[in-house]
């Protein structure tokens, strides 16, 4: 399968959306199709053998649409782009206003003649004198509004003859009726009917397309700052880079850098690709990346990633990811992504927004009609109906609701170092009930470290520690390998090792400065004859506190023991906490003994530990929890909680973790902390309350404002609905659907 993203030219609402899906999801070999009216994108995956790209070209451009394909590395110039099409829409606005202030003064002013306002008696004169000047001189004015608003009546009719009508159609056909009734008008008036000159709806036209106008310039401002966050990601690689080329530093484009460049950064300056350092010290400000604010201390063969500021020292690293294989373009591929996606809630609306626009042109039809012949009502009054139910109809504010939402929501994650890959992954988090964590590398550091170090028969902790980690220098073993590592953080010398075994689940052996040197488990100990009595009982309190003991005997004799544990990271327990406050059930998975598993979920508060679960079967603990009726959350870092991430309702891989892992979560956390599990869920829940105000508020407008103005109100002695006061409400529904979207933007995780 393949996946092209194309962008859409010309979509005005969410019945646009629903034709290009419908036209896309009947062609043989499209999989799906997901329009978003808020990115103007189409997602479609598609099976090449089947069908072409081409053929998927024609299939939108036969809609009406057109289209381009979108380029990652476009997304500066499509911020342009927006603020373009902002200056656009706000020339139109005041070319209207120009014209449609004078056209509304006209109009109204002579029926308040009794005021003192300017010229009010003089056009009440012009109107009972000579009513064909006064009518010409309204159609001269609205004349220029309607080429302003010209797109309203080419898309609309367009795709009313395509029998695909949209929120266009509306507009066309209801300040069409009016324009064409008030033409009909002037002909009675120039047949000497003077009394037609009260039958003028030019005003209402008029202001109809510059209400709509100044909604379309609110909406495209509010559109371009939910996109704010995918620009600032695009905006932070810096334009070159400093490499080093035979001894001499050379300032190129970014774009030329290559894998195993040694680049020079120096302070104040961006990292300019991913790398590691081979040599200097710094700290890095990587908050751009992580949401981190405090910067991060880096040392030879410490990674670094594009975007981020060295603050303090020169460095020197190795290129090791370029182009779009950075961190960073990572991040801007998930972020656009999960923006360009659907949330299953949206479904609802879809379906509705593709039946919207042709049941409102027969509910204004049906209103005019039934006025006309069955309320005894005149032909003007009809109209009045029959305009405003088409006006104040808005299927734009049920195609924002969702999408807006999402894209603010994922924005704010991404700015706070959660990556979220598509909108189901958020609509999802808030019904999460169960948080399984596996601990080596998510709960704990995943890097063992000594803990103790006892020594016995006269040798000093150090003494021991230095003739532990010679021995265990040739090993490959991690438990060796930590106590290597703090041999070395306390300056001691390592000592060459002579004939060394590795002894496969037990230990090592080898000499060292003359010394037959055994280390490892009890059972390995007990193999070799050498008593243990003294330190039983220090090492089953080790045991109990998720230690792992590891005995020395030097020459036969017990010399001590040296404990190794992977440590807890300092934030989980925290997490924990924080989880529980929100009435989750956390569970532990690991591969560990049931002790050692114990004794951590002990110390950070874990509910429930499920231990010595083999790889392939953590996947299958998870589907065991999920046909128990929990939606579950899996959060892991390794390739071999990939499966268990697959499965899981939601995935959550930790950012240090592999990139497998990566690839099969839903939600990344960038930075490694535990407590971001609980951010995740609180902006799922904070997105998903705002796409249901969004839904409940485009869904009620429609539902109250559509009677409204068919007269229901009127039937019953209430006011009548102004076509005009129709388009301000119309206008304004999209942008507080908006606006309410936005404020998502205030999000901060607790």
């Amino acid at each position: 399968m393949k996946k092209q993203t194309l962008k859409i030219d010309g979509m005005t609402c969410a019945a646009c959306a629903a034709r290009i899906e419908k036209v896309l999801k009947r062609l043989d070999g499209v999989e799906s199709a997901a329009v978003n009216l808020a990115t103007e994108k189409a997602t479609v995956v598609y099976d090449p053998e089947k069908v072409r790209s081409s053929d998927i070209r024609e299939a939108i451009e036969r809609t009406g649409f057109g289209i381009s394909e979108t380029n990652k590395a476009d997304a500066k110039n499509e911020g342009g782009a927006q603020n373009e099409n902002v200056k656009i829409l706000r020339t139109k606005l005041i070319l209207a206003a120009i014209f449609a202030l004078p056209l509304l003064y006209i109009s109204m002013a002579p029926m308040m003649e009794f005021t003192s306002l300017p010229f009010a008696t003089n056009l009440h004169g012009m109107m009972a004198d000579r009513p064909l000047q006064y009518a010409l001189a309204q159609l001269l004015l609205v004349v220029p509004i309607m080429i302003v608003g010209n797109k309203f009546y080419t898309i609309g009719f367009k795709a009313l003859l395509r029998r695909s009508p949209n929120m266009d159609s509306l507009i066309a056909i209801g300040t069409g009726a009016a324009v064409t009734y008030s033409v009909y008008s002037i002909l009675t008036i120039f047949s000497g009917d003077n009394a037609a000159v009260h039958s003028l709806y030019f005003e209402t036209a008029g202001v109809i397309i510059t209400l709509i106008l100044l909604g379309k310039t609110l909406e495209a401002i509010s559109k371009g700052r939910t996109g704010e966050a995918i620009r600032k990601l695009v905006g932070l690689a810096p334009k070159t880079a400093i490499i080093i080329r035979d001894n001499i530093e050379e300032e190129i484009p970014i774009g030329d850098v290559k894998i195993g460049d040694i680049v020079v950064v120096k302070p104040g300056s961006k990292i300019p690709v991913d790398g590691t350092v081979t040599d200097g010290n710094t700290a890095i400000d990587e908050s751009m990346l992580t949401g981190e604010s405090m910067p991060v201390d880096k040392r030879i063969g410490d990674p670094v990633y594009a975007a981020s500021l060295n603050t303090t020292g020169a460095i020197t690293f190795k290129a090791e990811k370029i182009g779009s294989d950075t961190v960073l373009a990572q991040i801007i591929k998930f972020v656009e992504d999960a923006q360009g996606s659907k949330a299953p809630i949206a479904k609802t609306a879809d379906v509705v927004s593709s039946y919207f626009v042709p049941i409102v042109v027969i509910i204004a039809v049906s209103a005019g009609i039934a006025w006309f012949f069955g309320g005894g009502k005149d032909v003007e009054f009809a109209l009045t109906i029959f305009i405003s139910v088409l006006v104040i109809a808005c299927p734009c504010a049920l195609g924002l609701a969702t999408p807006t939402s999402i894209m603010v929501g994922t924005g704010k994650g991404a700015e706070n170092g959660i990556l979220i890959k598509n909108g189901e992954a958020l609509e999802t988090a808030h019904k999460i009930d169960t948080v399984i964590l596996d601990k080596t590398g998510t709960i704990t550091e995943g890097r063992p470290k000594v803990t103790d170090v006892i020594a016995v028969k006269g040798m000093g902790s150090d003494r021991l520690l230095q003739v532990a980690a010679s021995a265990e220098k040739a090993s490959e073993h991690p438990l060796g390998q930590a106590i290597v590592t703090e041999a070395q953080e306390r300056g001691l010398e390592i000592m060459a090792a002579e004939n060394f075994n590795s002894i496969t689940g037990h230990g090592v052996e080898a000499i060292v400065d003359g010394m037959k040197v055994i280390i490892g488990n009890r059972r390995l100990m007990e193999e070799r004859n050498v008593p243990l009595r003294e330190l039983i009982q220090y090492t089953d309190g080790l045991a109990t506190d998720g230690k792992t003991p590891m005995y020395v005997a030097v020459d036969g004799e017990l010399a001590g023991v040296v404990a190794v544990a992977d440590i807890t990271k300092a934030s989980s327990k925290a997490a924990v906490e924080g989880l529980h406050k929100m009435g989750l059930t956390v569970i532990m998975l690991t591969g560990d003994d049931k002790k050692t598993a114990n004794a951590i979920a002990k110390q950070i508060g874990i509910d429930r530990v499920s231990a010595d679960v083999l790889p392939n079967d953590k996947s299958k603990e998870v589907k065991k929890l999920q046909e128990d009726g929990h939606v579950v959350a899996m959060v892991g870092d390794g390739i071999n909680d990939a499966p268990a991430l697959a499965q899981a309702d939601v995935g959550i891989a930790i950012g240090s973790g592999t990139d497998v892992a990566m690839e099969s979560a839903d939600i990344v956390l960038m930075r490694s902390d535990l407590r971001d599990v609980s951010a995740a869920i609180q902006l799922s829940k904070k997105t998903m309350r705002n796409i249901k105000e969004n839904l409940t508020w485009a869904f009620g407008y429609n539902a109250i404002l559509i009677p409204v103005a068919a007269g229901v109100l009127y039937i019953f002695g209430g006011p009548l609905l102004s076509p005009m006061l129709a388009a301000a409400a119309m206008s304004l529904s999209s942008v507080s659907v908006l606006a309410n979207a936005l404020r998502l933007k205030l999000f901060k995780p607790n």
